[in-house]
């Protein structure tokens, strides 16, 4: 069965049907694929925006501790999902290890899920994007841009970069996210040599400051920072030893952003003080970071944060664009895009037409949502509160509802193949990791209102969520339309590159 093909041998996967099936192996090592991935978490946007935000809506002093259970519940996934990296190497990693665990039909409408939900995070940061750089024009330069300008500038940058050699891309990530980091980093150190009236209190880590209403709609807001530690299989093909490097980078990144993300929100109550960080929060929203920094490292230190504010959440668009575009490649390769998408350029090795997708969904979102405010009346809050907040969230669910499916792949995939009594430790952790993550998606769906700021009666509260869900079924009405029409490209989904090379193998015995 293709669900079942070992890939503990295979040849080089650049070797079939020429360079342009595969992507290009040993482009990225350690380091190029940790900050690919750590990129994508857009550090000092979560510190600046996340965080502020769950603490004025939320009103839980304890959102330290979420940072905290949710790395935990991440290490559990992480521990079969890494596993299943060292069995299964396809750009299209979500998709592949649902199919190669529940079959080809749940593969196909995993497929579509991250397709739709990669994009929507990806797209939805050039709202708040524009937005922010509008800011800073209007601030430095006294100069009034609509915010749609540097959006789309922003699109056609990324989607220039999108065409270049990984590596590339990953020099580019690493200097953004290491600059950012430091600039957090110096923030907490700063809050903590300066306590506000409370000191150095530890409150903000006490399980009491978790109970109440609002703890699981908290836990929907916090899981959307640790997206993108989930990448590392994506780049796998990419990387010279991905049994090695995917698994390291994986626990390296969702330990990593744990650890910094606890710290850097308890810095936050520090500096405010556990009691008042709400109702600081509730009044300055993204301005709570940038007030402490101000009156803590001076205004140099905040002109510069603001600035690398921007290229942080830049840096963010081109590692989700860059993991869209595999997607596309996966896809197309295997039959759920049109072949076109399965090609790679031939002079950076980069998927090229699944780039171009990404960034002509991008330019289109993006200008629908400028029509809508160019209004005389319009709100200019429009592409944070709608485009962000709307397509974020959109985004989220849809990878948490990826997670959980595949820990339940990991589940089904080491069964499937007689070792489960081998790997029973890991099932059981993919197991615990799969309830939680389901746990989490209900109350995203439940509070979706909440989430993005509509009303209790608003129709946005199922029609977003909504779109995940017609992502599911399309996907597996066209899984089951591939099984009945094409056997032979549904037995191949998940396969990647892999199917390509049995092929050649069977031409050359035959």
């Amino acid at each position: 069965m293709a669900t079942e093909s070992s890939s503990k041998s295979r040849p080089e996967i650049s070797t079939f049907k020429g360079q342009d099936r595969a992507l290009r192996a040993g482009r990225l090592g350690t380091g190029g694929l940790l900050l690919s991935v750590l990129a994508a978490t857009a550090p000092l946007m979560v510190v600046a925006g996340v965080m502020p935000t769950t603490f004025a809506v939320m009103g839980i002093v304890g959102q330290p501790l979420l940072y905290v259970v949710l790395g935990v519940v991440l290490v559990l996934f992480s521990v079969g999902y890494a596993e299943m990296s060292r069995h299964v190497h396809n750009a299209g990693a979500f998709y592949a290890y649902i199919s190669r665990g529940l079959g080809g039909t749940a593969g196909a409408s995993a497929a579509l899920v991250a397709l739709v939900a990669y994009n929507a995070l990806q797209v939805g940061i050039y709202g708040i994007f524009g937005f922010e750089v509008s800011g800073l024009f209007a601030t430095y330069a006294d100069l009034s841009v609509a915010w749609w300008i540097p959006a789309l500038v922003a699109a056609l940058v990324v989607g220039a970069l999108g065409w270049l050699k990984i590596d590339v891309n990953a020099r580019v990530l690493g200097v953004l996210l290491v600059v950012e980091v430091a600039l957090v980093v110096i923030f907490d150190v700063a809050a903590v040599a300066d306590p506000a009236a409370q000191g150095l209190s530890l409150h903000a880590f006490n399980p009491d400051t978790l109970s109440g209403a609002g703890v699981g709609t908290a836990l929907c807001f916090c899981i959307a920072a640790f997206l993108g530690f989930e990448q590392a299989p994506v780049y796998a093909e990419e990387t010279s030893r991905p049994h090695i490097l995917v698994p390291r980078v994986m626990f390296l990144a969702v330990g990593g952003v744990a650890v910094f993300f606890a710290l850097s929100s308890w810095a936050l109550t520090v500096a405010t003080g556990p009691s008042a960080v709400v109702a600081e929060s509730q009044k300055q929203s993204a301005g709570l970071l940038f007030g402490l920094t101000e009156s803590r490292l001076g205004g140099t230190f905040t002109d510069v944060l603001h600035v690398l504010f921007v290229t942080g959440m830049f840096a963010a668009m081109l590692s989700f664009h860059n993991v869209v575009a595999r997607y596309a490649f996966a896809m197309g390769r295997e039959g759920l895009l049109p072949a076109a998408f399965g090609r790679t350029n031939s002079a950076s090795g980069a998927p090229g037409t699944g780039s171009l997708l990404q960034t002509a969904v991008s330019v289109v979102v993006v200008v629908v949502f400028a029509i809508a405010d160019d209004k005389p009346t319009g709100d200019p809050t429009v592409p944070v509160l709608h485009l962000f907040t709307w397509f974020g969230n959109i985004g989220s669910l849809g990878v948490i509802l990826l997670m959980a499916a595949a820990s339940a792949s990991v589940i089904a995939f080491f069964v499937r193949r007689g070792a489960a009594g081998a790997q029973a430790w890991r099932l059981v952790t993919s197991a615990l990791a799969g309830i939680a993550l389901l746990v989490i998606a209900v109350y995203t769906v439940k509070d979706f209102d909440v989430l993005v700021g509509a009303g209790p009666g608003s129709s946005l509260s199922w029609v977003l969520p909504g779109i995940i869900g017609l992502a599911v079924v399309v996907g597996l009405a066209q899984g089951l339309l591939l099984r009945a029409r094409r056997p032979e490209a549904h037995a191949r989904i998940g396969l990647g590159n892999e199917a390509f090379q049995l092929e050649k193998a069977a031409g050359e015995a035959s």
